[in-house]
């Protein structure tokens, strides 16, 4: 009962009221279709009340399904909710200009029925796109004045693998072997990599460990994955041979140059542990200084040191940056499974 009166879940429910008054009013015009209509935005609300709140180790397959169904029910609404304000604003100007007539008069009558459908068709479109994945994308990052050590360093970025009822070990191993073929220097997973508990999913992440081999692999949590038990997870990564980053650093040596890996946590850690939050401080070892004044060794360049900061969801690029290093750099996670291959290269002055 408790759960009901969470503020993620107050927050929550005034949005899914709000979202369901307004397409209810703009799309419906009868008592059937609005409690079908209200059918998804119930799918959505139960899934922090009943899963994400509860023991995941006691929820099956079928738990599984449900949540993969409202999942698909916040992509369908998120969809509707644009299309629907989009159909407005083109009622809106297509009223003011009389050329637009008989536009106005299709969209005003016939644009309601096709809003739903046009969501339904944008869900799939996403839906087939992210099974076909994944897709690597090449990110060269240059940097003023890097140390030569560091120059051609690589860095696989892997981001929203969400491995569960639809993502299993097929995908997962299709990740890894395509993350072996591009010969990282570094691994990052950057949040979102699970959506289960540790028990329903082990089998299922198993090959990620080959990628965890010579201490160079790094995890970030996201919110899913602080859904599907952050304790549990952060436990199974760290044994499988990851650093998991939780408002922590790890420094690298790569000849007479370092590399500060620096992980914060997601914002989503709130809803489990209300004084948590991301600390960038605390992730470049708490000084307010740059970091290079606490790793480089007497007699190095300032130039020496590097700093890389992992976060999960890029609203948090800003409070990541730490001011004063000579490179900090944050890649957010683009939409869908992605690889990114960053590759950190010297440039000009």
């Amino acid at each position: 009962m408790r759960r009901l009166f969470h503020p993620f879940v107050l927050v929550l429910s005034t949005i899914l009221l709000a979202g369901y008054a307004y397409i209810a009013a703009r799309l419906t015009s009868t008592a059937p279709l609005r409690m079908a209509l209200a059918a998804p935005f119930v799918m959505v609300w139960i899934l922090p009340v009943v899963y994400w709140f509860g023991n995941r180790d006691r929820q099956g397959r079928r738990h599984e399904w449900v949540q993969t169904l409202s999942f698909l029910c916040m992509g369908w609404l998120s969809f509707l909710f644009v299309l629907t304000v989009g159909r407005d604003v083109l009622l809106l100007v297509t009223a003011a200009l009389p050329p637009l007539a008989a536009m106005h008069t299709l969209l005003d009558e016939a644009g309601a029925a096709w809003v739903p459908v046009a969501a339904l068709a944008a869900v799939c479109v996403g839906a087939l796109t992210a099974l076909g994945g994944p897709y690597v994308r090449r990110v060269d990052i240059p940097v003023e004045g890097l140390a030569p050590d560091l120059d051609g360093l690589r860095i696989v970025q892997i981001s929203d693998l969400h491995v569960g009822p639809t993502m299993r070990l097929a995908y997962v191993q299709r990740v890894v072997d395509m993350t072996k073929e591009l010969a990282p220097d570094l691994i990052a997973l950057t949040g979102d990599i699970v959506d289960g508990s540790v028990p329903r999913l082990a089998a299922h992440v198993a090959p990620l460990e080959a990628l965890a081999s010579g201490d160079r692999a790094f995890f970030v949590l996201g919110n899913h994955d602080y859904y599907s038990g952050a304790t549990p997870w952060t436990a199974h990564f760290e044994a499988m041979g990851f650093h998991v980053l939780r408002n922590a650093h790890v420094t690298i040596a790569r000849g007479a140059a370092r590399l500060l890996i620096g992980g914060v946590i997601d914002f989503a850690a709130r809803m489990f542990d209300p004084d948590a939050r991301p600390r960038p401080d605390l992730a470049t070892d708490g000084d307010a200084r740059p970091a290079k004044r606490l790793l480089v060794p007497t007699g190095t360049v300032s130039s020496n040191i590097v700093m890389l900061s992992l976060v999960s969801r890029p609203t948090s690029f800003a409070s990541a940056k730490r001011p004063g290093a000579p490179m900090s750099k944050c890649v957010p996670p683009p939409a869908g499974t992605t690889t990114l291959c960053l590759v950190v290269t010297s440039c000009p002055p």
